[in-house]
């Protein structure tokens, strides 16, 4: 079941919405002079090359951050963390969230990441042997548990599934559960696809059972191509920071005038 490679998909609208919400959260987090932790479950291979075949062959980025890009201010720390990407890795490259996080984070922090799939893992581990990383080849959320609470504790943890398993939509709700329970001040990001057919429906419904004052945020936009299921893309948030709720009014916004342009396009 490990044949999800997210080099197909980079850059692609749900990137867009995922990717731009950690930069901001990061970037707010690190205005305190206090050290942080950032857990990450499913890091995939961390940087990515739109250049690839791989990239091409879907038209996912096309898509997405090149039409989304400009809709984000210069200042964002999306925006920045696209631009040190390139200086860093060249012209065609995308930051996964690890080098997002990698980017933003300061010497003082720690980073973990976690990626089960072999060729992803090897990948990942070359890379991030620059980022100052701790990586593992083991299942995220078993991996999550085991950290939790972290050192330091205060921190970010995003869980990023491909929901290639069905199981998960089950699992999450009780894994997130039992992590809040021993990181009671940990901000958890999950993110969900929003899939033709409403897979994601009774997952968000155990969630807001488990975290009633969670914050939850979904955009819609076109499926990237004949036949492809997913539809929009969603964040579950426990114990947001402030402000963030004025980003994503921001964020959808920004995804209300991107479909404007994908009209047109």
């Amino acid at each position: 079941m490990l044949s999800y490679q997210h080099l197909y998909h980079a850059g692609n609208l749900a990137d867009v919405h995922k990717h731009g919400v950690l930069a901001w959260v990061l970037d707010y987090l690190t205005l305190k002079d206090k050290p942080l932790s950032y857990i990450e479950t499913h890091a995939g291979r961390g940087v990515y090359d739109l250049g690839a075949d791989e990239a091409i062959k879907t038209g996912e980025a096309a898509a997405g951050i090149e039409l989304a890009e400009g809709l984000f201010p210069a200042d964002h720390p999306y925006r920045q963390r696209l631009e040190e990407a390139r200086a860093a890795y060249g012209p065609a490259a995308y930051p996964g969230s690890p080098l997002i996080a990698a980017l933003g984070l300061r010497e003082s922090d720690s980073l973990h990441l976690a990626e089960l799939h072999p060729q992803e893992f090897a990948h990942l581990k070359a890379e991030a042997k620059e980022w100052g990383a701790t990586v593992y080849q083991r299942d995220g959320l078993d991996l999550a548990l085991a950290l939790t609470p972290p050192t330091p504790r205060r921190g970010l943890m995003l869980i990023d599934p491909s929901y290639e398993v069905k199981a998960d939509y089950e699992v999450i709700p009780r894994q997130m559960a039992a992590i809040s329970a021993k990181w009671n001040v940990g901000l958890l990001i999950l993110w969900y696809p929003i899939l033709r057919g409403g897979s994601h429906g009774p997952m968000l419904q155990a969630l807001a059972e488990v975290f009633p004052e969670g914050l939850r945020h979904e955009v819609r936009f076109p499926p990237a191509r004949e036949g492809h299921r997913m539809e929009g893309s969603g964040l579950f948030i426990v114990n947001p920071p402030y402000g963030l709720d004025q980003e994503l009014a921001a964020m959808t916004a920004r995804f209300v005038r991107l479909s404007k342009l994908a009209a047109k396009a």
